[in-house]
C-alpha cells in the first residue's frame, strides 16, 4: 500500500497536481481506509494513469469524469478513442490561457466573439475544428474550453468583464505574461482547479433529471396496465398532437389508444402502450404495423418501458407507407418530466447576472 503522496509520484505528477486530481476522482480511485489514514495500491495507480493519459491527450477534468460516469472506468485509454479522438486536436483550456491574454495584451477592451475568432487564427485551427461538438451534444468543444479558461482569467483576475460580454486585461494580468516559463506554468495549474460553479449547477441539475427519470420509470412499471395507457394518451395531448382516448377494447388488435388530430377524427394516431421489462423486437413492431393495415392508418407510436431490438428499430425505419415512432423508457421519462406528467415542482432557482445596461451613463 502507498500514500497519496508515493501515488501521484507513481504516474510522473507532482505532489500537489497529483492531489488536486485525486480528490477530483475520488469515488473512481480504489483507496483503503486505516484509522485516519488512507491508502492506495496498484489497482489505484492503474486508474490514476488512465487519468492522467486521458488528461494529456487534450481533456479537461470535467470531461473525463463525464466520460467515467457515463461509460464506466476504462482499463486503458484505447477503450475510449472515440471520445479521445474527438478532442485531441483541440486545445486544452490550459494551453488557451495565455494565448487569450496575449490577445488582449495592449489594454483595451474586447469583445468574447473577436476574442474566439483570433483564438481561432492563432491556433490555426480549420472551421470544422472550431465548430466540432462534444459526443451526443451540440456544444462546441473548443468555444466551450475558451469559456472555461476566460472563467479561470476572471476568476483570478487576470482579465474582468467591463460589459456584457466585453473583457479587458488587468495589471495582475500583464505581470503574469512577464513571469517566467515555471511560474506561468505553476499559476496554470492552480487556475486549472477553479471551477465555474455554474457548470457544477448546470451538471447536478442534469444528474437530478436523470435520477428523476430513473425513478420515474420505475414507478410506471408498478401501475396498473390500464393507469399507463391513460398516462401514454394524456401524454400525447400535452404534447399538443390532438384530443384522445383509451380505446378500453379487448379486441383492439393490439390498439391502445387513438390521438384525433383534428375534430371530425379524419387524421388519427393510433398508439400501443407496454409496460415491459423484455426489450421489444421486431415481431412486436410488424403486429403493430399490421394493426394500422387494418385500420388503414399510417400514423402510430409504439411506447414501451423497456428498450427496443436494433431489428426493431431497422424495421420501423424502414416503413414507407406508414410512420411508426418508436419510444423507449428513457425517451417516455424525459417527455413525461419535459411535459409535466406525473412529476410536479419540487424547487424553483433563479441564476441572475449583471445588467450591463443598467450602469449605462446614456
Amino acid at each position: 500500500m502507498i500514500t497519496k503522496t508515493k501515488l501521484s509520484e507513481s504516474v510522473g505528477w507532482s505532489e500537489s497536481n497529483g492531489r488536486r486530481w485525486i480528490k477530483a476522482f475520488k469515488d473512481y480511485i480504489p483507496s483503503i481506509k486505516k484509522g485516519s489514514s488512507i491508502y492506495y495500491n496498484d489497482s489505484s495507480t492503474a486508474v490514476l494513469k488512465v487519468i492522467k493519459e486521458l488528461s494529456e491527450s487534450g481533456l479537461t477534468q470535467k470531461e473525463i469524469l463525464k466520460i467515467f460516469k457515463e461509460q464506466g472506468v476504462p482499463t486503458n485509454i484505447e477503450e475510449i478513442t472515440s471520445s479521445v479522438s474527438n478532442s485531441i486536436d483541440i486545445p486544452r483550456a490550459r494551453d488557451i490561457i495565455i494565448p487569450f491574454l496575449t490577445i488582449i495584451s495592449d489594454g483595451k477592451a474586447f469583445t468574447s466573439s473577436y476574442i474566439s475568432e483570433e483564438l481561432t487564427k492563432y491556433f490555426n485551427l480549420t472551421e470544422e475544428q472550431r465548430n466540432r461538438p462534444y459526443n451526443n451534444s451540440k456544444d462546441s468543444i473548443f468555444i466551450t474550453r475558451i469559456r472555461q479558461a476566460r472563467f479561470s482569467l476572471k476568476n483570478s483576475s487576470y482579465i474582468e468583464e467591463i460589459s456584457q460580454s466585453t473583457f479587458q486585461i488587468t495589471n495582475k494580468g500583464l505581470e503574469l505574461l512577464n513571469d517566467n516559463h515555471k511560474e506561468i506554468q505553476e499559476e496554470i495549474e492552480e487556475m486549472e482547479e477553479v471551477i465555474d460553479p455554474f457548470e457544477v449547477i448546470e451538471e447536478k441539475f442534469d444528474d437530478i433529471k436523470k435520477e428523476l427519470a430513473d425513478s420515474l420509470i420505475q414507478q410506471i412499471k408498478k401501475v396498473h396496465w390500464r393507469k399507463f395507457e391513460h398516462l401514454i394518451v394524456e401524454l400525447l395531448m400535452a404534447m399538443d398532437y390532438g384530443d384522445g382516448e383509451v380505446t378500453g377494447k379487448s379486441s383492439d388488435g393490439g390498439i391502445d389508444g387513438i390521438i384525433k388530430q383534428d375534430k371530425l377524427g379524419l387524421e388519427n394516431i393510433y398508439l400501443q402502450a407496454k409496460r415491459w421489462e423484455n426489450t421489444v423486437g421486431r415481431e412486436q413492431i410488424q403486429s403493430f404495423s399490421g394493426a394500422l393495415d387494418d385500420l388503414g392508418a399510417t400514423k402510430g407510436v409504439f411506447i414501451t418501458t423497456s428498450n427496443f431490438t436494433k431489428h426493431a428499430i431497422q424495421y420501423a425505419e424502414r416503413l414507407q407507407s406508414k410512420k411508426i415512432v418508436l419510444i423507449d423508457g428513457e425517451t417516455l421519462a424525459k417527455l413525461m418530466i419535459q411535459y409535466n406528467i406525473g412529476v410536479s415542482v419540487k424547487a424553483t432557482f433563479v441564476v441572475k447576472k449583471i445588467d450591463f445596461t443598467y450602469f449605462n451613463e446614456e
